[in-house]
């Protein structure tokens, strides 16, 4: 399978300051890659660097909830550092507040930063990557919006618009850029600040999911990963008749 390598450009994780964003700044930069983390402050970011192979990691600070700042932020980038061959769409928050707890205001701000941080950064990476028709977008994902917990309304929701937006993306260039693979991976339960206690190492996580972003064959596009086994979309009545004659079974493929 076609992988992505240093010589087709640098790798944008957003929300590198800490966990899983952090695990996959340090991964891809053992492959090699310069990255460049963004976060909202930079000593998290400082700290990452200290953790990557030296001289591969730039920090960024940068609200991904901030259109303009994004914009201009990735323009920057790309004029510094060259080409981006990959972004990881990873920022997010994830504040415990009953619907009543919360404001309009601050429901907002969370969508701002959980679905509009991946518009905006997506929208300032395809503008470089539509240019060369080529490029990976991986979208960090959950599955909280079938099942919203209690106290993750303003979650659930963005991050389920956010998985939308994934498929937006592909009906509006797909067909014409199949060279830009895009699609989401669900890493799982973490023991991060956002996770829980007893939850799966980021660092193991991140072996699943750099693995995951470096894979650029078109066939990826649209496809959805949780942990390293891809979940296969629900197949109506027809569709399972027509597989049945045809004596095909698809499999999920494994990282």
């Amino acid at each position: 399978m076609t992988q992505l390598t240093p010589q087709d450009g640098i790798a944008i994780v957003t929300g590198a300051g800490s966990g899983l964003g952090r695990a996959m700044a340090v991964g891809l930069s053992e492959k090699g890659f310069t990255v460049v983390g963004t976060g909202r402050q930079l000593q998290p970011l400082q700290e990452t660097a200290a953790l990557c192979t030296k001289g591969r990691f730039v920090a960024e600070p940068l609200d991904v909830a901030d259109a303009r700042a994004v914009s201009e932020g990735f323009a920057r980038i790309v004029e510094n550092h060259g080409p981006i061959a990959l972004l990881i769409n990873n920022a997010a928050v994830y504040p415990h507040r009953d619907f009543l707890e919360e404001s309009p205001e601050s429901f907002m701000q969370t969508v701002a930063i959980n679905l509009g941080g991946v518009v905006h950064c997506s929208h300032a990476a395809l503008r470089d990557m539509a240019a060369r028709g080529r490029g990976r977008i991986l979208n960090v994902a959950t599955f909280a919006d079938l099942n919203p917990l209690p106290s993750a309304g303003a979650y659930s929701v963005s991050k389920g618009a956010a998985r939308i937006l994934t498929r937006a993306l592909i009906a509006d260039l797909g067909d014409r850029f199949p060279g830009i693979v895009i699609g989401d991976w669900m890493p799982g339960m973490l023991r991060t600040g956002m996770g829980i206690p007893d939850g799966l190492a980021p660092e193991q996580a991140a072996k699943w999911g750099v693995k995951l972003a470096l894979m650029r064959d078109p066939a990826l596009t649209g496809a959805v990963f949780e942990m390293d086994r891809e979940i296969l979309p629900l197949r109506g009545i027809k569709g399972k008749i027509k597989d049945l004659i045809l004596m095909r079974r698809r499999r999920p493929r494994q990282l």
